[in-house]
């Protein structure tokens, strides 16, 4: 469990991080300090509790993340209970709580969204079932794994926005993205693919319509840093507070 100890303030949210933290992992160590680094730019006040995915795969368990005012998925899948990843992001979705999923988290939006809005119930994730007849989230031709690239924005999304500009340089650490053969398929409902790579490929998602729902493939916590906490982040925890909208 991490709380975040910042000074007191009038604005205060709750956050839920969705993840089987590990403090040997530098995804998510930089996942807490973004935190950090963001709400004391914003002078708010985040209380973050870590979410073990396998307290989430019963009704009981998912019913906690009503009580958070946003949900972060975290990187580094597999999680130990895909149900349980999945079970947070449909939470999140149908509530309309602010949800940012990162690199797994981005993996695993696509994945809810293709089995309970798209109707894909067999839609799977070749790292946890490379058998399966149906990847919607597949192994990258070349790897991602610590390689820093561009991503562009299309102009007026949420992102955009965020960011002030349609580019911007990021990193990333991970080996699986969306399947081209269901990029058309996902373009066919609400879950916009926003943000791309220089040859076209789904690296950033939102949901139309909902406060604060956007999955990056890159993991923008590894940028942020004290003096310049990274803007989508900072946006996220923005639409965590009541009343508040995520643009600038």
């Amino acid at each position: 469990m991490f709380h975040n100890p910042v000074r007191e303030t009038t604005m205060k949210a709750s956050l839920a991080i969705v993840g089987d933290f590990n403090s040997n992992n530098s995804s998510h160590i930089a996942t807490n300090d973004a935190i950090l680094h963001s709400s004391a730019a914003l002078g708010i006040s985040v209380e973050s509790h870590w979410v073990g995915t396998e307290e989430l795969a019963t009704p009981d368990g998912v019913s906690r993340l009503r009580s958070f005012d946003g949900v972060w998925i975290a990187p580094s899948s597999p999680y130990r209970s895909m149900e349980g990843a999945l079970s947070a992001i449909r939470t999140a979705r149908e509530c309309r709580i602010p949800l940012l999923g990162t690199c797994g988290g981005f993996q695993h939006i696509i994945l809810e969204y293709a089995r309970n809005v798209l109707g894909f119930a067999d839609a799977e994730h070749e790292e946890s079932n490379p058998n399966a007849s149906r990847l919607f989230i597949s192994r990258l031709a070349c790897s991602l794994v610590g390689r820093s690239m561009i991503v562009r924005f299309q102009p007026g999304s949420l992102v955009a926005q965020l960011y002030g500009q349609t580019s911007a340089q990021e990193q990333y650490f991970c080996n699986f993205g969306v399947n081209p053969a269901y990029t058309e398929k996902l373009r066919s409902g609400p879950l916009r693919i926003v943000g791309s790579d220089d040859e076209g490929v789904a690296r950033v998602v939102e949901l139309a319509g909902h406060p604060f729902f956007v999955g990056t493939l890159f993991i923008p916590q590894l940028t942020s840093t004290p003096t310049v906490p990274h803007p989508v982040v900072s946006g996220f925890l923005q639409a965590c507070l009541p009343g508040v909208p995520a643009t600038p």
